[in-house]
């Protein structure tokens, strides 16, 4: 498990049935805006949302754990459709075991991306380590696979795209986009 192994763990990849995320530096690029008022706001990037959307539509199980509480994170979880949201998370691994027993599958089963030390307890454990290209250094070389993309820009829908890829779904996906929205059906 190091930076320094370029592929794509694909026999890993394969038995992914879950993937949680953090945050603040995988969702995000890691910056916290506050205004005058105390008002707090995180920048998403809407292709890492369109990767979580295709995971979820191929019938993965999709969800955050994060240190830190935000009305903001809440708000985009509910637009996500997440499949679970736990925040102030002081113990992400007893967490993700909660959801994984939840949904009857084990830690194989289970992709993580995280960025930071606190995410290191999770990354030891699940069967798919991954981090965004900026992630901290041990975190990095720890993992099974390192984003090229940002944490915040990227990073989340390159894996979305390389697990459906890997798990022969990719080409199911483009080819419902390219059919566009289904019309409307008469009711009888």
């Amino acid at each position: 498990m190091n930076r320094d192994q370029p592929t794509w763990p694909a026999e890993r990849a394969a038995a992914i049935r879950m993937v949680a995320l953090d945050v603040d530096g995988v969702l995000t690029d890691g910056g916290i805006y506050l205004d005058d008022t105390g008002s707090e706001s995180k920048r998403f990037y809407v292709r890492d949302g369109l990767g979580i959307h295709l995971l979820l539509r191929a019938g993965l199980h999709v969800g955050l754990l994060t240190a830190r509480q935000s009305p903001v994170v809440a708000q985009r979880a509910k637009e996500l459709s997440l499949s679970f949201v736990h925040q102030g998370v002081t113990d992400k691994w007893a967490c993700l075991q909660h959801e994984l027993a939840k949904y009857q599958l084990d830690p194989i089963h289970c992709a993580y991306m995280g960025d930071d030390w606190v995410d290191l307890p999770v990354l030891q454990q699940v069967g798919l380590a991954t981090a965004p290209a900026d992630a901290d250094w041990e975190v990095c070389r720890r993992v099974h696979w390192v984003a090229t993309a940002r944490g915040g820009q990227g990073a989340v829908r390159q894996l979305a795209e390389n697990l459906l890829r890997t798990q022969n779904r990719w080409g199911n996906m483009i080819a419902a986009f390219l059919e566009g929205p289904s019309p409307p059906r008469e009711h009888s």
